[in-house]
């Protein structure tokens, strides 16, 4: 292909005296202290140590880019709407139901917060939700990073997380000098993906444990991609996310991973990956069984992936 993505030197894995170590990405902020996905959870990633931080976009129905994983506000605040379906004048007023409670963060609220001299060290992760329209939210998205300076320019700093190729192709009509990393539940489609110069990649952490995953990941080191898993947040994860030489690591707790990964020997790092709960093995098979009948429903319905990303990828560019 003609088009070369932006690499994203800043993003890959840690050389430490102990060997290397993937980056500490906080999951929508310090979730596991704050609520999620607002600043008090970004604030706390940052000062625990957290080398970057993730968050979830979606769109308001005035075209404020809010930060929330969910398309609806249940979950989080307690209001039964969408957030497409809130203007900001109303989204301003909600709290979170859990403690402490915290207002609705804009995406301008964290990029000022950023853009600071102190915080000029972490970089963000930005997941694309697929709610809302790919030109709506990218276009909004061009606007306010030229809204607010950052040292170093924001394409240094930040990754855009879009989740099929249709939003690969919006990103790089829109934001040609930004990283793009696809973020995947299937090891099949990122595989599919492969091809795409410069492009990384963010699985789920319970696809890189079935055998189409761990092929993958090879794959993508070969091809010098930076790998990213989420959500580790069980001890074991942690241990194989950096077993795997995996380049971040996306966690609700940045804070223990980071102390996990200053206490424990390779040995133990090991011992500990090669452990897995009840739960854990059980939802490997559990993953790995939906990833094969997703794979052979998807091709029986739709043809292979890499038909179906060509496709979309001839047409968009």
């Amino acid at each position: 292909m003609a088009i070369s993505l932006a690499a994203a030197p800043f993003a890959g894995h840690r050389a430490t005296e102990r060997g290397r170590m993937p980056q500490a990405i906080g999951h929508r902020g310090y979730n596991a202290v704050f609520p999620e996905n607002t600043m008090a959870a970004f604030r706390g990633a940052v000062e625990v140590g957290a080398h970057a931080i993730e968050a979830d976009l979606h769109l308001s129905k005035d075209g404020v880019i809010v930060l929330s994983h969910d398309a609806t506000l249940k979950r989080c605040y307690g209001l039964a709407e969408r957030v497409s379906a809130c203007d900001w004048a109303q989204l301003s007023k909600l709290r979170t139901l859990r403690e402490p409670k915290q207002p609705v963060a804009r995406l301008v609220d964290l990029l000022e917060y950023l853009a600071q001299p102190a915080q000029a060290h972490i970089w963000l992760l930005l997941d694309l939700k697929m709610h809302d329209n790919s030109t709506d939210m990218l276009s909004h998205l061009v606007t306010l990073l030229a809204s607010i300076p950052s040292e170093p320019p924001w394409h240094q700093r930040i990754v855009l997380g879009p989740w099929n190729a249709e939003w690969v192709a919006a990103c790089i009509r829109f934001l040609p000098d930004f990283p793009i990393t696809l973020i995947a539940y299937l090891p099949a489609y990122a595989s599919a993906m492969l091809p795409f110069p410069n492009l990384n990649f963010n699985l789920y952490n319970y696809s890189f444990a079935t055998p189409s995953g761990s092929r993958f990941r090879n794959q993508a080191k070969e091809h010098n991609r930076l790998v990213f898993s989420w959500s580790d947040n069980e001890e074991e994860w942690m241990a194989a996310s950096i077993h795997n030489e995996v380049d971040g690591v996306i966690t609700d707790d940045p804070k223990r991973f980071l102390e996990l990964c200053d206490q424990w020997s390779l040995e133990d790092v090991r011992e500990r990956a090669s452990k897995g709960t009840i739960k854990q093995t059980i939802l490997w098979l559990i993953i790995n069984g939906l990833n094969s009948f997703a794979g052979m429903i998807s091709r029986l319905v739709q043809g292979s992936p890499e038909s179906r990303v060509k496709e979309v990828l001839a047409f968009e560019l």
